[in-house]
């Protein structure tokens, strides 16, 4: 369940422009970015210590294809929730390593803010506001959990 107030997001990304891009879109939408990681390392101090509520994982970063381990770790051990952002979607695991989801890169920037707008209404109602908008792909598990069913691959 998310905090009270805005939903509270860790951006994981190491490339800075890109980074830079997300904070903004994050609080286009209305989201408040607690911090920003670089690398796998400093992305699990900063989620131990922030615990944000959703954390936006780039799978492959500057020490490594460390995402996916980084997800499961956030959802098992620091009570946040994950979402891919990757151009390689296809490489997830099957399970989506607990995260919520996947967004593809590239993304637009009106898909982001709609992805984390409806996210939003996901983790604090425990319930989705219909299908997700197009550019975010639900994990199976997390579909299941919100009464949508097998939604495709697509992402």
């Amino acid at each position: 369940m998310a905090s009270p107030g805005p939903l509270n997001i860790l951006v994981v990304e190491d490339e800075v422009l890109l980074a830079a891009a997300l904070a903004f879109l994050i609080e286009e939408a209305g989201c408040h970015e607690v911090g920003h990681a670089m690398s796998s390392d400093e992305a699990l101090a900063m989620a131990t210590e922030l615990r944000p509520d959703l954390a936006l994982v780039d799978v492959h970063l500057r020490d490594g294809p460390t995402g996916i381990d980084l997800a499961r770790t956030i959802a098992n051990d620091c009570g946040g929730v994950a979402l891919f952002m990757t151009a390689n979607a296809k490489r997830l695991p099957d399970d989506f390593a607990g995260a919520c989801g996947v967004i593809g890169k590239p993304y637009s920037e009106h898909g982001v803010k709609m992805a984390l707008r409806y996210l939003d209404v996901c983790l604090r109602e425990g319930r989705a506001p219909g299908l997700p908008p197009a550019g975010l792909q639900l994990a199976p598990a997390w579909a299941d959990r919100w009464g949508l069913g097998d939604l495709p691959r697509t992402a």
